[in-house]
């Protein structure tokens, strides 16, 4: 057995080594690009939205890597993302690629149901050695998780152009190459070490806007155009409404790791302006955009694929939200269509709002 799992960020770090613990041959398809896109753009239903797209074009790349065995999330509620592995499986089917499909959907009333599944794929492994497992590749996921929010906090404030980025990378290969849970804490010790040697002007004035939206939009550099990067080079602090370790202790763990972060707060957050679950992040896109403003938070930008159900609701939501507590929003877009000169221009322009705003103390229209 040769498992693929799509990209969807960093997430690749986590499962990687949890599947390479419990001794399962892993094939990491190349990163996301131009190649990925136009191959699930060619044999995806021209509606579904641009996560299908780029999974589809991550198995077939895996697929010339010899890779045989899909393992993918499930979801369920509005959110079309539920139907997407067993839609993509028939589009390589009829294809002719002959993948085996391993769905771990999240478990509805114990975690006993996606261990099962996990033990499915490792076979002969011991209950406990699969635990430890998903216990390692929690804790890288929790590792990549600091360093990228320590990135977002140094970006804005480097003195030398591009070495936060550089210090990120470095990082994130000392968490990639620990093969033993023992060997973790050093290592993150060591890359935060890298982290805090990037050289910051911490009195410069920075602006600080919160990401909101779509999971796959939001961690997936190359679905944004990389938009953490860009907004970190025009002297923009970062936060995302989501990140991974706490999306898997949420959803997959069933908030098993108490004080962990997760949606709750959004969720109460949002019931003034929506009551209720739209599928997707939609509720918690709400959710966030006010816990944001409540947080001081210069401006909130949504992130969403064309086509996004939930998000298209959010997004009809927000303008309420933003008027009503005095925070800027601006939502993007994206699809196979999106070009990076549009969104750069985009992003400049409000950020010169955000910044004007906060110079004069004023509410621009």
């Amino acid at each position: 057995m040769k498992v693929v799992y799509p990209h969807m960020g960093h997430m690749w770090i986590c499962v990687k080594a949890m599947l390479e613990y419990l001794d399962v041959e892993v094939v990491v398809p190349p990163p996301s690009s131009k190649k990925t896109l136009l191959l699930g753009v060619k044999h995806a239903p021209e509606f579904a939205c641009m996560p299908l797209k780029l999974n589809l074009g991550n198995f077939m790349e895996a697929a010339e890597m010899g890779a045989d065995t899909i393992v993918m999330a499930g979801g369920c509620g509005p959110c079309r993302f539920g139907y997407y592995a067993h839609v993509e499986h028939a589009i390589l089917r009829d294809l002719g690629y002959r993948y085996q499909l391993v769905v771990l959907e999240p478990p509805q009333k114990h975690i006993g149901e996606l261990l099962g599944k996990i033990k499915h794929i490792t076979g002969h492994q011991s209950w406990r050695r699969v635990i430890n497992g998903i216990r390692f590749g929690y804790h890288k996921a929790e590792a990549v998780d600091q360093l990228e929010k320590m990135s977002h906090y140094c970006r804005p404030r480097e003195t030398r152009a591009g070495a936060t980025d550089r210090a990120l990378q470095s990082a994130l290969r000392e968490i990639i190459a620990v093969d033993r849970p023992e060997k973790l804490p050093a290592a993150l010790n060591n890359a935060m070490g890298m982290m805090n040697a990037v050289s910051l002007d911490k009195q410069r004035p920075v602006l600080r806007i919160g990401l909101v939206g779509e999971i796959y939009t939001l961690l997936e550099p190359f679905s944004n155009l990389d938009i953490e990067r860009k907004l970190g080079g025009m002297g923009v602090e970062v936060d995302r409404s989501i990140y991974l370790s706490e999306w898997i202790n949420e959803h997959l763990f069933m908030g098993l790791k108490k004080n962990k972060g997760g949606s709750k707060l959004a969720k109460q957050k949002a019931i003034k302006y929506l009551g209720h679950s739209v599928g997707g992040h939609g509720l918690e896109t709400v959710g966030s955009t006010v816990l944001y403003a409540e947080r001081g938070y210069d401006g909130v930008i949504q992130l969403l694929p064309f086509t996004c159900m939930p998000e298209i609701v959010a997004q009809s939501i927000l303008p309420r939200v933003s008027t009503e507590l005095g925070i800027p929003v601006m939502t993007l877009i994206v699809d196979e269509q999106s070009g990076e000169a549009g969104l750069v221009t985009r992003l400049e322009a409000f950020v010169d709002l955000l910044a004007r705003r906060k110079q004069t103390g004023k509410v621009l229209a």
